[in-house]
């Protein structure tokens, strides 16, 4: 796609997404750390907590992927919510090279607390936005997301 205005230096910010992508995705995490940071809970600790939310068990692989950050530093967040006690781990049952991850109840505890604060950040950020808007919104950037999977 070839269009003048995403090549003009003079608005390059102002008309190019992924600007706004990572000034939203910063000020979002900025906004986020602050609120779960009242929880004891950091960034990373809350990407994990989140891709286990949604899945009884995934393996460290996963939720690296799902949580958008890479593997070494997902393994060592694992070791340290492991320490912490707020999840398991075992041996895949299909595949026992894999080590698969689990929130215990406290890990879950604390995950609730910091979803209250991650709500708050979302109602009050896409309040004036309608429910179809949000929809099409996601259905954008996934399609973004995958295009970008592809290159």
């Amino acid at each position: 796609m070839t269009n003048s205005r995403y090549d003009s230096p003079a608005h390059l910010k102002e008309n190019w997404p992924f600007y706004w992508i990572s000034q939203i995705n910063a000020a979002y995490s900025d906004a986020l750390e602050r609120r779960i940071k009242l929880h004891g809970i950091d960034i990373p600790r809350w990407r994990a907590m989140m891709s286990l939310y949604e899945d009884k068990y995934l393996s460290v692989s996963e939720i690296a992927q799902y949580s958008a950050q890479k593997l070494n530093t997902t393994t060592k967040v694992i070791q340290r919510m492991l320490n912490d006690g707020l999840v398991t781990t075992r041996i895949s049952p299909q595949d026992g090279r894999v080590t698969e991850v689990c929130l215990t109840e406290k890990g879950d505890n604390l995950r609730k607390e910091a979803f209250v604060e991650a709500r708050y950040l979302f109602d009050n950020s896409f309040s004036e936005l309608t429910q179809e808007e949000i929809d099409t919104l996601n259905a954008t950037l996934s399609s973004v997301l995958k295009k970008l999977r592809k290159l």
